[in-house]
């Protein structure tokens, strides 16, 4: 445990928690529901009890209690009340908070009891949509900020993509496609957020889609080897931080003429680079989609 974060600024709850810095400082004053400690050096921190605590009293707060009630009640009833909320309503929210626990203290144990509770009434199509996909997007923030190491990222994507696999190969092991059509997924040149692109490859496997998945930093110029092997090919890219912006026309340049050109092949792209693109004047077989949900319509 001693690469655990167990020190952290205001600034950091504000990150993890959504509570803004002045908010949480008011409710320490007034209500006296934290207390932060000092270094050494005289400089407040807040330990990992506090973070924890914060979450709780937020989803309290979010879920209709008054913060003069939570301050009240004895530090060992929030924890349950809590628990009993969350299996009535708002599980997400719930869920949410606790991956960010199991990921600050890197607890195994954690994800997976918050994951097979989510399951109880979920399915994981849902579970990655409604609970993976807003904490993932809380994840890249936190990262962002510094308010979590990349081995906190790691270790959290690492369990998703364990998900995501193991649902996958399930399917797979009966699989009997019955389109014409193969997708072929991959990700650019030093591209390797793969989670998205692997749930999409879940989706397309689910629908009895033939799927090719290459995974992280596939080079453009090996593509083209796959042209002929199959007819109706779909090339599938998820582009988060690669190509960079001043790169990506041109890579969509060099893609169109090197595999679309002289073949009847497509290419959708999604991802946050495409807002570096001018998407009303993409090549003709090139389709750009604003989310996983937008291409998964498509399939359907």
């Amino acid at each position: 445990m001693n690469n655990l974060k167990n020190k952290f600024s205001i600034k950091d709850l504000e990150n993890l928690t959504g509570i803004k810095a002045h908010t949480i400082r008011i409710w320490e004053k007034r209500y006296n529901l934290l207390s932060p400690k000092r270094t050494d050096t005289n400089i407040r921190y807040y330990d990992l009890a506090s973070f924890q605590k914060l979450l709780n009293v937020s989803y309290l707060n979010n879920n209709g209690y008054k913060i003069s009630k939570i301050a009240t009640l004895k530090a060992s009833e929030i924890p349950g009340l809590v628990r009993d909320i969350a299996s009535q309503t708002n599980l997400e929210s719930h869920a949410i908070n606790s991956f960010k626990l199991s990921m600050l203290n890197f607890d195994q144990a954690l994800f997976y009891n918050t994951y097979e509770s989510l399951l109880k009434d979920k399915s994981f199509e849902d579970v990655f949509y409604d609970v993976f996909i807003p904490l993932l997007t809380e994840i890249g923030l936190l990262w962002q900020t510094d308010t979590i190491t990349p081995a906190h990222e790691h270790f959290l994507t690492t369990l998703i993509r364990q998900k995501i696999l193991i649902n996958t190969e399930f399917i797979q092991a009966d699989a009997k496609p019955t389109s014409k059509k193969t997708f072929v997924l991959f990700l650019p040149d030093n591209e390797i957020h793969e989670l998205g692109l692997m749930f999409l490859n879940y989706q397309i496997v689910s629908r009895n889609y033939h799927a090719i998945f290459l995974g992280q930093s596939v080079p453009l110029d090996s593509l083209s080897d796959i042209l002929g092997y199959y007819d109706n090919l779909i090339f599938l890219s998820y582009f988060t931080i690669k190509p960079l912006k001043n790169d990506i026309e041109n890579y969509i340049k060099d893609f169109d003429k090197l595999i679309l050109q002289n073949s009847d092949a497509e290419f959708w792209v999604l991802g946050q680079m495409l807002n570096y693109l001018d998407l009303d004047n993409l090549p003709k077989k090139v389709k750009s989609f604003k989310s996983i949900k937008e291409v998964v319509t498509q399939l359907n």
